[in-house]
């Protein structure tokens, strides 16, 4: 008997019976838009209050630090363009590895064509982020330093804690 080994887990998993369950009510019952003043509006409404709020307290953030997306991509997206839009008034350069998901090159394509300065650091043969580049990369300017921490494709964990420390002690030096 052959038993299914699925490894893409990062990009979707097959869910709980439990968590199929639980959806089974705001996809039949609870279907109302959130945003709307009516009564199944209001239920979801109140439903998605709710959920923030387990959320909230299961991880120990406030709710107004929450931030519900469709997936990774606009996640990718909005943490990407809301840290750079935050710090555009102290540079205007950012950093990335050549070895990112497509969402985040994607991101970084499009603020580049916005007028950003990106730095794309090299690989090793091995799928590792060249932490010497990325010490002689940053600046003055560097606003951002966005590392992919586990490659989804080839499982390569990067030395962020490294990363960390070189980005660390530019900034002491530079500031």
């Amino acid at each position: 008997m052959i038993k299914e080994a699925y490894l893409d887990n990062s990009a979707t998993t097959k869910p709980r019976i439990e968590v199929v369950e639980a959806m089974m009510v705001p996809l039949t019952d609870i279907y109302g838009n959130p945003s709307s003043l009516h009564n199944k509006g209001i239920d979801a409404e109140n439903l998605i209050k709710s959920a923030r709020k387990n959320v909230a307290d299961t991880i120990n953030c406030s709710i107004d630090e929450l931030i519900f997306t469709s997936g990774g991509t606009e996640s990718n997206n909005i943490a990407i363009r809301g840290a750079v839009l935050a710090n555009k008034n102290r540079g205007n350069h950012i950093i990335t590895s050549k070895f990112e998901h497509a969402s985040v090159l994607n991101t970084f394509k499009a603020l580049e064509e916005e007028g950003f300065k990106v730095t794309y650091i090299d690989v090793t043969n091995d799928g590792f982020v060249k932490l010497e580049q990325i010490e002689e990369a940053i600046s003055n300017d560097t606003i951002l330093v966005s590392i992919i921490y586990v490659n989804s494709e080839v499982g390569t964990i990067q030395p962020i804690e490294a990363a960390c420390e070189i980005i660390k002690r530019k900034n002491r030096c530079q500031r």
